[in-house]
């Protein structure tokens, strides 16, 4: 498990823009369960998360076009027990952090694997996921 000062900065880069942090098992039950569309995602320590995957994601919800109702994250090897039961969502897709995932009244319809991420700019990361917004939202 990280340390709490290595990773609260890297959590406050996405709950100070409007996301909501799922802690436990069951808040991440409770949560995926909301009608509309809902963006997760999974926060990671590692540079592609850093320098892509969380900004391409701020850069998204803040378009001006169509957005998920609900925006919302966990953190992996920090919020354990969260990330464990948020995985169960995500299934078939392997684990992977960081992982950006948009669902619709529950149901998984957009992924992000890191593959998709590493290497990325943030540009491209937010097109995608302007697409599926537009798409879903």
């Amino acid at each position: 498990m990280y340390p709490a000062e290595i990773v609260i900065p890297m959590k406050e880069e996405l709950t100070d823009h409007g996301f909501n942090e799922m802690l436990t098992a069951s808040e991440v039950d409770a949560q995926l369960k909301q009608q509309g569309t809902t963006l997760v995602m999974v926060n990671s320590v590692c540079g592609c998360s850093a320098g892509s995957a969380r900004p391409g994601v701020l850069m998204a919800v803040t378009n001006g076009n169509k957005k998920p109702d609900h925006l919302l994250t966990s953190f992996a090897g920090f919020d354990l027990d969260a990330v464990k039961k948020l995985r169960e969502h995500l299934l078939p897709y392997p684990p992977s952090s960081p992982a950006i995932a948009l669902f619709k009244d529950g149901q998984l319809v957009h992924m992000i694997e890191r593959h998709q991420i590493e290497g990325r700019p943030a540009q491209v990361i937010a097109h995608n996921l302007i697409a599926a917004f537009d798409e879903y939202c």
